[in-house]
């Protein structure tokens, strides 16, 4: 893990409202991810950048134990055009935590990694955090995928 300043990222997808008290957001985002696939939502986003899928979290109520909503999907090189069901975010430019998340993705290796953040005593901003998911992840089996944290 480090420290990084990243720039602002434009991102267009589709999301869910969810939180983890009684493991509710281990079903919304699960759901989130099947409906991105079957509808085929990164081939229907305009002006996208690159290949990668974002997932963010952000609308913090509070801290990660109160609701959040939850976007997946691309980086784009502007807003102007959104396609209705979706919805825009502005990841902010700052500082973020990076960490690696490795391994079986399909079997808990980036939630095992946010339970560690959870854990952690990093100086949390709760506006925007996000995965990052790019060729490293294209097997699952054995992946790799970049989880930033927005820090004060």
């Amino acid at each position: 893990m480090k420290e990084i300043q990243s720039e602002s990222i434009l991102v267009v997808g589709i999301s869910v409202r969810t939180s983890n008290e009684n493991m509710q957001a281990a079903k919304d985002i699960p759901a989130l991810w099947q409906q991105f696939a079957q509808e085929s939502v990164a081939a229907n986003v305009p002006n996208r950048v690159d290949e990668k899928t974002y997932c963010i979290y952000t609308e913090y109520e509070s801290d990660h134990t109160k609701p959040y909503t939850t976007i997946l999907g691309c980086r784009v090189s502007d807003l102007s055009n959104v396609p209705e069901g979706m919805v825009s975010c502005e990841l902010a430019a700052g500082p973020y935590q990076k960490f690696v998340s490795k391994g079986n993705l399909l079997e808990g290796a980036v939630v095992n990694t946010w339970m560690d953040i959870w854990k952690s005593d990093l100086d949390r901003k709760y506006s925007a955090d996000f995965e990052c998911y790019d060729e490293r992840a294209a097997n699952p089996a054995d992946g790799e995928v970049d989880i930033f944290i927005a820090l004060k």
